[in-house]
């Protein structure tokens, strides 16, 4: 599995486990015999769209792409850095 494939797949398997819009993939790592890949999702909309609040989360996949686990790491404001609350 190609790195660019394990985000896609850890692109899917966040949307579809929290059922919320993806922003994108913001880190694929190779991680023992997988993945970590982390992405980033609009938790809650907001108008203007610089109130939207975001989350962090990071899949752990395996060497076929399969889950293991997955954990919102921090949520933020957009345009904020990324330096808001943990989870």
């Amino acid at each position: 599995m190609t790195a660019a494939t394990a985000g896609q797949a850890g692109l899917r398997h966040i949307a579809e486990l929290t059922s919320r819009e993806t922003e994108g993939v913001t880190r694929v790592r190779p991680e023992g015999d997988g993945w970590l890949v982390g992405v980033e999702v609009v938790e809650d909309r907001r108008i203007p769209s610089s109130g939207d609040i975001l989350a962090l989360y990071e899949a752990e996949l395996d060497a076929g792409g399969e889950l293991l686990s997955y954990q919102r790491v921090k949520r933020y404001r957009r345009g904020s850095g990324g330096m808001g609350e943990g989870p």
